[in-house]
């Protein structure tokens, strides 16, 4: 299984970080409750909390499928007040990569590493 990273930035439209702060405190009690294989799950917002960015780590294609499906309609609801721009890298599995592309995330594929 190969680890998947995402990262979302999200612009909150006028009137609507409540409402997105609310959504996306759902969305990690669900991850906390249901997600297995999550290794992180990350919201952090700027200065003025109108725009925020996700990143996610997840322990496969199929555990990021999961966790999209855990986080149900909250997810949609948060898509409909926001703009949002996000990327991919790993090596997504042919659902996953499909999932990605119709919400239009870019996908980064490896080239070079160091980890320790």
């Amino acid at each position: 299984m190969a680890r998947v990273q995402s990262i979302a930035r999200f612009k909150i439209h006028p009137g609507k970080t409540e409402e997105f702060k609310r959504l996306s405190a759902n969305c990690m009690a669900l991850a906390k409750a249901n997600d297995t294989g999550t290794i992180r799950y990350d919201i952090f917002m700027n200065d003025d909390e109108t725009e925020a960015l996700v990143y996610e780590e997840f322990e496969s294609s199929e555990a990021a499928l999961i966790h999209f499906g855990n986080m149900g309609e909250n997810a949609a609801a948060i898509f409909n007040i926001v703009d949002m721009e996000g990327e991919t890298w790993g090596e997504p599995t042919g659902e996953h990569r499909k999932s990605l592309e119709e919400h239009g995330v870019k996908g980064l594929k490896p080239f070079m590493r160091f980890s320790e």
